[in-house]
Order: C-alpha cells, then structure tokens, then sequence
C-alpha cells in the first residue's frame, strides 16, 4: 500500500548526506538516460497560487509531482510518488523541509563541482529556513573555517550564527554590510526574497564561487549585470526551466546580452558532458530554480527507508 508521511516523520530520515546524494543522482540521471522534468507550472488566484512540478526518474520507477500552495496563511508542500511502471501510488509526502533540503543540496553539489577545493570563506545572504540548509550544505562539501551571514533582521541573524556555529561546530558570523559577506569570500550564496541585486561585482575576489538560489520569477532578482557579466560559466538546474522563471537572467535574455546557449546545465558539469571552472580565478555561478526530479529523488529515499524502519501511514489506495 502507499505510505504517508508527515513532516516529522521526514525530519526523522532525511540528512544531508542523504539529500547531496540523491539530487547529484538525479541530475546525473537527467543529463545521461531518459528523465525528464518539466518547469513549474502556476494557477493563481487573488487570494491563493498553486505551484506544480512534474518530472520522472526511469532508472528508480518513478514518475510523479509536488504541488504546494502559497497565501498569506502559509505554504503547504505534497509531493506524488508514483511507480512509473504501473502508475500505482508509491507514497504521498509532506515536502516543506524535503524541499529546502533538495534545494540547498543542489547549491552543495553546485559548490562541490564548480567551487575551488581549497575555498574556506563562505558567505551567505538571508537568515530563514532556506539559508540554514544551504550553509549545512556548503559545509558539507567544502572544509569551511568561517562563514559570514547578512540578514535585514538584526535579532534573527544573531540567532541564526548561534544556532548553526553550535551545530557545525565552525565559525558562523553576522556581516554588518552586504560588502563585508563578499569580500573575502571564497563561496557566495544568497537564498533571499530580494528584488534587487544584493552585491555589486567588484566586491568578488577571482575564484569565487557563487548560488543563487531565491530568485525563481520575474520579480525577484539576486544577482545583477554586473555580477553575470564576471561570471565565466553561468551553471543552471535547468535550462529549460531558466529560460521560464530565472529572474536573475530574464532581463538580459531580453535584452539580448544573454543567450540560451551560454547557459550550461548541472548535470552535464557533473557528468564532464560540459566544463565548470577552468582555472582558479574564473568567477563561477550557480543559478538554482529547483526541479521536480530533485524532489523525486529524495521521496524515493525517503519511502525507502520509511518502510524500512516501519515509518509512515498506509494509505486504503495505492500501492
């Protein structure tokens, strides 16, 4: 029968390791057999938008979506696993901490291929829910000695740098100027709600590494012109997907300054389809949208070992 799992439940079984394992794999999958994701799809309402992404993953039998719904009370993740050989219901999954997971695994296994080996310094802007997992992520794939944090609330940055230095066990800072996060920095992520560019260009040092991970529309953006234009290899999840909602780089395919083909997807960087960083002073970037077949991934992990730990609900259909 189908499993469901609720929250704590996944809070019980997903780890990072878990999570930069599964979403290298996916993309590995995509760029190399016949996955498929399709770019998020939107219905909106005045008071309330529902979200929809879809995609399949042959090699693990799975096929499936997450649909999640924003309004100003919140927003609620599910994802559908189903069995792609028999469209049977593997496992429905509550995907609020599954997808902040898959979405900082993908910055980790974008700084694992693209960082330099030797980056210590990593900084990060935002405080949230999205930038705890990226600075676990980063952590782990790189032997970081300091990370430096900028947040607009003074009061949940504090908390934030304690909470993650204790539970890492490495130096977690609070930046008092978007410049300080940069400069220095070997790694930069911002995962952020920001409509305007958070840096300016000239703050980066050769050889940095940078993910963009919070703008996915038109009205947000992170990174401007003047970054991209440093950037020597501009890495995506999904061209595809870019080209749909990557705000970072709308305006310029636009403007004609940027053309599809420039962009250079993830997987085929991991598969060595396609170069990342060449030498040790190109300024690289990551730009992340997110991927139906990175959730995929993880909820087939995920029911895994539910089952195997004797976790979950059984559903009276499925199966």
């Amino acid at each position: 029968m189908a499993l469901f799992l609720t929250e704590k439940e996944v809070e019980q079984l997903l780890t990072m390791p878990l999570a930069l394992a599964a979403v290298e794999a996916a993309h590995r999958q995509l760029s190399t057999t016949a996955a498929c994701d399709v770019p998020r799809q939107r219905t909106r309402l005045p008071q309330t938008t529902l979200h929809i992404l879809q995609g399949a993953l042959p090699q693990l039998d799975a096929i499936g979506y997450k649909a999640y719904t924003s309004n100003r009370s919140g927003v609620r993740f599910l994802v559908h696993l189903f069995q792609a050989s028999t469209g049977r219901l593997r496992a429905v999954i509550e995907a609020d901490r599954l997808g902040m997971m898959r979405t900082a695994a993908a910055a980790g296994v974008a700084t694992r291929f693209l960082a330099r080996a030797d980056a210590q310094v990593a900084g990060i802007f935002g405080a949230g829910w999205q930038a705890e997992g990226h600075v676990e992520a980063i952590a782990a794939v790189r032997q970081l000695r300091l990370v430096k944090v900028y947040a607009r609330r003074a009061d949940r940055l504090a908390e934030f740098c304690t909470r993650m230095a204790d539970r890492l066990g490495i130096e977690v800072v609070a930046a008092t100027s978007p410049e300080e996060v940069v400069r220095g920095s070997d790694i930069v992520s911002t995962v952020t709600t920001a409509s305007t560019p958070l840096f300016h260009a000239d703050w980066l040092s050769p050889g940095t590494h940078i993910n963009g991970a919070g703008s996915n529309s038109l009205i947000r953006r992170e990174i401007g012109e003047d970054v991209l234009k440093r950037c020597s290899a501009i890495i995506v999840d999904s061209v595809q997907t870019a080209l749909c909602e990557a705000g970072d780089l709308l305006p310029l395919f636009e403007k004609g300054r940027l053309q599809a083909r420039s962009l250079v997807e993830l997987g085929d960087v991991i598969c060595g389809r396609q170069p990342g960083r060449s030498t040790a002073a190109e300024i690289t970037l990551f730009e992340s949208q997110g991927m139906a077949v990175q959730d995929l991934a993880l909820a087939v992990r995920l029911e895994a070992l539910a089952r195997e730990r004797g976790l979950g609900l059984e559903l009276p259909f499925g199966g």
